[in-house]
């Protein structure tokens, strides 16, 4: 508990639960996953949390795409340090304004908390 001064986790969370690659069907498996990252991150870490970002939706046992909003409230005890984005057309975007992510299908959210 608490021992990583720096975790990475990019496009695992939003496969979790879905019983795509042989794990057991959990509609929490995602959040039981941020969970354990929560309590393995040190006092003071960085966690990178990549994630597909759209309009929040399933599809189907695929994956999972986040809305912004999710992503802020599942780590509201954190600072979120910077937010980037690669969006629909493949332009990276540092430091995008939130609110870009509703215009967006199925960009990647890249999230820098502490």
């Amino acid at each position: 508990s608490n021992s990583l001064k720096s975790l990475s986790c990019m496009h695992t969370i939003e496969h979790i639960g879905l019983g795509r690659y042989g794990d057991p069907i959990d509609p929490e498996g995602d959040l039981k996953a941020i969970k354990e990252l929560k309590r393995v991150l040190a006092q003071e870490g960085y966690l990178l949390f990549v994630v597909p970002v759209g309009v929040a939706r399933i599809e189907y046992n695929a994956h999972r795409i986040y809305s912004y909003e999710m992503v802020r409230e599942y780590f509201k005890e954190f600072e979120l340090k910077e937010f980037s984005l690669v969006d629909d057309n493949g332009n990276f975007i540092e430091n995008a304004e939130s609110e870009l992510v509703k215009t967006q299908k199925y960009a990647c959210g890249c999230f820098l908390f502490k």
